[in-house]
């Protein structure tokens, strides 16, 4: 055998010890050579090859870690999720590089300018922290009112069709490159301006009723994490419903330290720092998110006998996790299926339920209480033209002991 054949030989015989087949050849392990860490690299339903890393140059490790990944993308892919997730942003980005480069090479519309325009305006500022399966018919209708109060008016039906056709290449892009599930369906911008319909929200009985039966819901979890999970779901739920602050973007990234006492002459408020998609703000908290926050610091086993302490701490860290340290992103999975078992899910017009819905419920009972609209615009990190536009229809039956 020549020297060469003999290095073909050893570096045919490297390439195979870095490619180790898993569960009968279903996956691949391997190694690039810029990296140290074990990839993973298997088939998906669709023909399409997924690639991931398993974090790690131990290769029992990575072996182990594989076959986690391998199932966990077969049971997303099942589902109709995205093995993998991008937001809105990541992707309407690279959606107005396409245009750019099209137009650029003259082969792109002149509506591509128009699309530009509402992207940049509009859709990033709004959806551009949410991911696509994140983005509801809830959300949509939050944009809706949200778009009214940038505008200062309700947008032609010509303005809506652009932003719509806008949306929708987005939305094209992620399916053409697999980042949404084969059967996932996301919910598509409005284009006729049809008239809203009154947004789900809780009676003050249904919420006796959803509090009462976590316990028994939280019981019945098969396995410890879900457990864990449905507790902080507990909380989460009570915390957004007494507070009304957006379900995920302003909730989960609240921290200890985000907290203060806001103090008028003796008597003393929770404060809370939020910052949504309209900008950071402080907000007043229902004096029930004190037990709340109180109850959930001891699930937590943080080393603070009440919320003066942990607030005087500046904690940096997160407030809604598990007992790992953890967050979680299937909240709203979460919340379906307590939905669903306290047979609450629908209201008395047939709307579904979401999390959303709590913070709809902290709307109306806000202005049942005579809080005025500008006030609670502010509370809310919402604009008046919005709050008109989706509570402008139930404020008399709220007002009726004042107007008969």
């Amino acid at each position: 055998m020549s020297l060469l054949q003999q290095i073909l030989h050893k570096q045919i015989d490297a390439d195979a010890e870095k490619r180790i087949k898993l569960m009968d050849g279903k996956a691949t392990l391997y190694k690039r050579s810029s990296s140290t860490q074990w990839q993973v690299r298997f088939k998906l339903a669709n023909n399409k090859w997924h690639s991931q890393s398993t974090n790690t140059a131990n290769l029992e490790e990575a072996k182990a870690n594989a076959i986690y990944i391998y199932q966990t993308v077969q049971v997303k892919t099942e589902a109709g999720l995205a093995p993998s997730t991008k937001t809105f942003k990541q992707l309407a980005i690279d959606e107005l590089a396409n245009m750019a480069q099209a137009l650029e090479n003259k082969t792109g519309r002149r509506t591509y300018r128009d699309y530009t325009f509402a992207i940049n305006k509009y859709l990033i500022p709004f959806f551009g922290n949410y991911t696509l399966d994140n983005i509801t018919p809830e959300l949509l209708s939050d944009f809706e009112g949200w778009r009214i109060s940038e505008m200062g008016k309700v947008p032609m039906s010509s303005t809506k069709r652009n932003h719509a056709s806008a949306y929708n290449r987005v939305i094209n892009l992620a399916r053409e490159r697999g980042v949404i599930g084969f059967n996932r369906v996301i919910p598509m911008l409005d284009i006729k301006g049809e008239k809203s319909v009154p947004r789900p929200a809780f009676t003050d009985k249904e919420l006796e009723e959803l509090v009462s039966f976590l316990p028994a819901w939280v019981e019945s979890s098969y396995t410890e994490r879900t457990k864990q999970m449905r507790v902080l779901c507990g909380f989460y739920l009570q915390f957004l419903v007494h507070t009304g602050v957006r379900h995920g973007t302003e909730a989960m990234p609240l921290r200890w330290k985000n907290m203060q006492w806001h103090y008028i002459g003796e008597k003393k408020y929770l404060r809370i720092w939020v910052s949504g998609k309209t900008g950071p703000r402080f907000l007043i908290a229902k004096n029930e998110v004190i037990a709340i926050l109180e109850g959930l610091m001891r699930w937590q086993d943080l080393p603070y006998t009440n919320l003066d302490e942990i607030i005087e701490s500046k904690l940096d860290k997160l407030v809604f996790r598990i007992l790992t340290g953890h967050t979680i992103s299937n909240m709203e999975n979460i919340f379906r299926n307590l939905m669903k078992f306290s047979e609450l899910r629908q209201d008395s017009g047939g709307q579904v339920r979401t999390l959303y819905s709590l913070r709809h419920t902290y709307a109306t009972q806000a202005l049942a209480k005579g809080v005025d609209i500008h006030t609670l615009a502010r509370q809310m990190g919402t604009s008046v033209l919005m709050l008109e536009k989706h509570y402008s229809k139930i404020t008399p039956m709220l007002s009726a002991e004042k107007l008969a």
